[in-house]
């Protein structure tokens, strides 16, 4: 048995005898508990497929692969993003770079790399949990400074902030319309001792809102407390320090209802309960609720679009040309056509914008 089938096998078993102790558990801690142990215990990235996607192949080795380990352009967009921002704010010397979940460290290392082209040298703080990407991220980032969250870091300068499929991983709860009324959704045990998904006891109206609680029987409801809680805490930065924050991630723009709840393993989707610890478990972003609750922390809202339109005005297009005739050839298309097009990640992929303490609003956000 592979090491990744124990850990999963050792984390299931004891979540079944959990839920044989005490009953079914909330989606939110199955998949809270599981991405706990999947990053602790693996670099999760894959290497892009030379080859290319378009026939549905994998790329080589982890489970999934991001924006910025597709293609160095993505990280010198956003590096121009954020010089574009720091020269109309006054280029003042002392400001932080700030990213969540930081991968491997590509995107870092891409865009402060640019970024000193253009005068910027920020303090690097990076928020990462797990020792295994730690590692990786201080070999591509020599001189990061690293955080378990965004509590210790500094709140003495502007603030750069970076989040790149990061607030996707926070556990969502979910609530379930039944004929009594709003239950929280839970994880049961079948009759085969199997993952399944059930109906808790105890009346959930409450936590709806007003306006949805006549949603149809078997209506699901998901919200993201931990999403909503860095929302806040971002917002707040914003607003007191100075600077900005750039979010990236798949998700929605307008309310939506119904599970969103997914796992990859192997670059393939998989059953969310089936490999509990050895599969990514995800789920889209609401950024329609994430915006009010950062317009409520004090931060200046700056819209919301999708990655395709947000690369593009930046300016992709041309960057992929330059690359092209110095010999990329059609890997850089490739590249570019993954990022931007409508199919692969330019519409599913969101890019949201907040600024704070006199700061310009960041360009690139145009109607959706």
């Amino acid at each position: 048995m592979k090491a990744s089938e124990a850990e999963s096998d050792d984390l299931g078993a004891r979540f079944r005898r959990l839920i044989r102790a005490h009953g079914p558990m909330p989606v939110a801690r199955f998949m809270g508990e599981s991405n706990a142990r999947y990053y602790a215990s693996r670099d999760p990235l894959g290497a892009p497929d030379p080859g290319g996607h378009s026939d549905g192949a994998p790329d080589r080795g982890g489970d999934f692969v991001t924006a910025p380990d597709i293609s160095q352009m993505f990280g010198e967009i956003i590096a121009l993003w954020c010089a574009d921002l720091w020269t109309r704010a006054g280029r003042l010397q002392d400001v932080l770079y700030v990213e969540l979940g930081p991968g491997r460290g590509t995107l870092a290392s891409d865009a402060l790399r640019v970024m000193a082209r253009h005068g910027i040298a920020p303090r690097v703080h990076l928020v990462e949990g797990s020792p295994v990407l730690r590692a990786k991220q201080a070999a591509a980032v020599p001189g990061a400074q690293f955080h378990d969250d965004l509590a210790s870091v500094p709140e003495d300068a502007p603030i750069l902030l970076i989040a790149n499929e990061f607030l996707d991983a926070l556990p969502v709860r979910q609530l379930v319309r039944t004929e009594s009324g709003w239950r929280e959704r839970m994880v049961a045990l079948d009759e085969d001792n199997a993952f399944v998904f059930a109906a808790g006891p105890n009346p959930m109206d409450d936590a709806v809102p007003q306006d949805r609680r006549q949603a149809e029987i078997g209506t699901i409801l998901e919200t993201n407390p931990g999403a909503a809680a860095v929302m806040d805490e971002v917002a707040r930065r914003t607003a007191g320090q100075g600077g900005a924050a750039l979010f990236i991630d798949y998700g929605f723009l307008a309310p939506r209802y119904g599970s969103t709840l997914q796992a990859v393993k192997g670059h393939r989707k998989v059953d969310p309960l089936e490999f509990p610890g050895s599969a990514d478990l995800t789920a889209l972003v609401d950024f329609a609720t994430l915006a009010g609750i950062a317009q409520a922390g004090g931060a200046e809202w700056l819209s919301a679009t999708t990655q395709g339109n947000w690369l593009r005005a930046l300016g992709i297009e041309a960057r992929a040309q330059a690359l092209q005739d110095k010999g990329g050839g059609e890997a850089v298309a490739r590249d570019l056509h993954r990022l931007v097009h409508a199919e692969e990640m330019g519409e599913l992929f969101k890019v949201m914008a907040l600024g704070g303490g006199g700061w310009p609003a960041g360009a690139g956000f145009g109607p959706v």
